[in-house]
């Protein structure tokens, strides 16, 4: 895909962590990914879970085709957009937002709510499990800040 690029790895505070299953993203969301995961997500688990962050867990970035159910091309198949799925830990935790968003500990519930909503300050799109089924064990995360973020 022209104009993208693929993370490698992401600087970190204390060191670097991954993701996982990332393919190309254009360059506004692969810097708002970067910055949201050093500043946002390995800030929050070092802070909230005492641990920081290993890696992250997507279902990926491109992919060409249409949103769920409709004939709109989604922000996946000009790789504006990342759905993520989990956390890892530096001590091993896995923090999943399909078995943790609801089910989690409490530490582990409010992390999951402070990643997303620190995501919301830098993706012009932002959705969780509260928005539908279909984002029930993912974050999706779309295009840069805008004037008009959606955030659910």
């Amino acid at each position: 895909m022209l104009g993208t690029v693929q993370l490698n790895a992401i600087a970190t505070d204390l060191s670097s962590a991954v993701a996982t299953n990332l393919g190309p993203v254009t360059c506004p969301v692969s810097n708002a990914f970067a910055e949201w995961a050093r500043y946002g997500v390995d800030r929050a688990a070092r802070v909230m879970l005492g641990s920081p962050l290993r890696s992250i867990e997507t279902f990926g970035s491109y992919s060409c085709r249409n949103v769920a159910r409709t004939a709109r091309r989604s922000a996946h198949s000009t790789a504006e957009a990342i759905d993520v799925a989990a956390f890892v830990l530096v001590d091993g935790r896995r923090i999943s937002v399909k078995e943790d968003w609801s089910a989690g500990t409490e530490a582990e519930r409010e992390f999951l709510r402070v990643v997303h909503q620190s995501a919301c300050r830098r993706f012009g799109t932002v959705l969780s499990p509260d928005y539908n089924a279909d984002h029930e064990d993912h974050f999706h995360l779309e295009g840069v800040m805008g004037d008009r973020p959606f955030c659910r």
